[in-house]
């Protein structure tokens, strides 16, 4: 069995990646970096265990969307807030561009952005998705199917069934 990376390599290596990911779902940079940044801190204190697993990213992803999740009611407020004051995307633009996809994936509730990050950015499988978030697998693609449909909704794409269009367009992909 291969010794496990040192945790300093492991942290530069899976830092900007979780962040991406984090801010995606919580759509707030700094509630993203704080939540890696604690998932991290966990991590380093478990390290001899957490890093002989297959995938100590995911456990590391696993707590700092656990994280996320606790500190949403805040962020919710904030993004409430910062909705209305935020004007709507210039009508010239594609709705289908990454910043409308992003905008989109922001109006979701967490738990449909978290699924949603997990299988359609990540390319997750949906038992991994559900292993990840602690939830049964049926849960996971009801999530997604409500997910699909109010992203195709909000980014006109009401024609597609179940929003299954989206993966043309924003890094999404078709994985139902």
């Amino acid at each position: 069995m291969p010794e496990p990376p040192r945790f300093d390599e492991f942290y530069h290596a899976v830092y900007g990646r979780l962040v991406g990911q984090l801010y995606l779902v919580t759509g707030d940079l700094h509630d993203a970096e704080d939540a890696v940044q604690e998932a991290l801190t966990r991590a380093a204190a478990r390290w001899a265990r957490i890093g002989g697993y297959q995938t100590p990213e995911a456990w590391v992803r696993r707590v700092a969307m656990n994280l996320a999740t606790d500190g949403f009611r805040r962020a919710r407020r904030r993004l409430a807030v910062a909705a209305r004051l935020r004007q709507g995307p210039d009508p010239g633009s594609s709705p289908l561009d990454r910043l409308a996809v992003a905008e989109a994936l922001r109006s979701l509730p967490l738990d449909q952005r978290a699924v949603v990050v997990l299988h359609h950015l990540l390319d997750l499988p949906v038992a991994q998705v559900a292993a990840e978030l602690g939830v049964p697998v049926g849960t996971v693609k009801s999530r997604l199917a409500r997910a699909r449909g109010a992203l195709a909704a909000r980014l006109g794409l009401a024609g597609e069934p179940d929003g299954r269009r989206l993966g043309e367009h924003g890094g999404a992909r078709n994985r139902g």
